[in-house]
């Protein structure tokens, strides 16, 4: 019987560094799923993942139940909280800079500002962007406890303050 649990013992220790190993590695680590609601009276949900890697945080998954082949605002709201009916409780863009709206990959911009994503024939997004800079863990650049929002029209990028994408159609908490 004694050799059963240590054998067992063992076995748990290995496993336990497993994780460890991987960071080691610079394998990629367990992300955080966020679940998007409707809001604004829409029928749009979708499951995202986020994942941290070396130039931001990689944002991965499906939206679905928005208009067929279009395109549509998507950002990270400075506030988690979803609880508003048209999710107006997320707040403005996280923008920890105080830079104005503008395009991600292109000038002065909000940290929260994404490019917007788009719909195949079926109204489902395929997500896939990174928010460079930003991490998951604690601190000015983190986007954890904040919110992920899909707006039903695409974001113009030049409207200020927040790219006239009309109303949050579906909202998510980023978990801490």
């Amino acid at each position: 019987m004694k050799s059963r649990v240590d054998a067992l013992c063992a076995a748990l220790a290995i496993a336990a560094l497993v994780p460890a190993c991987a960071s080691l590695r610079g394998d990629p680590q367990p992300g955080t799923t966020v679940q998007l609601d409707s809001r604004s009276g829409s029928k749009v949900k979708g499951t995202l993942t986020l994942r941290e890697q070396k130039d931001g945080v990689l944002i991965s998954g499906d939206v679905s139940g928005l208009q067929p082949n279009s395109a549509h605002g998507f950002h990270v709201h400075e506030k988690g909280d979803c609880s508003a009916p048209d999710a107006s409780s997320a707040g403005p863009h996280f923008n920890p800079a105080g830079a104005p709206h503008g395009k991600a990959w292109s000038g002065p911009h909000h940290a929260g500002d994404l490019p917007n994503i788009e719909t195949d024939n079926w109204g489902v997004a395929k997500v896939s962007v990174v928010v460079a800079g930003a991490t998951l863990a604690a601190g000015p650049s983190s986007i954890a406890g904040r919110a992920i929002v899909v707006h039903r029209d695409p974001d113009d990028y030049s409207t200020q303050p927040a790219g006239n994408s009309g109303p949050r159609v579906a909202c998510g908490v980023i978990p801490q």
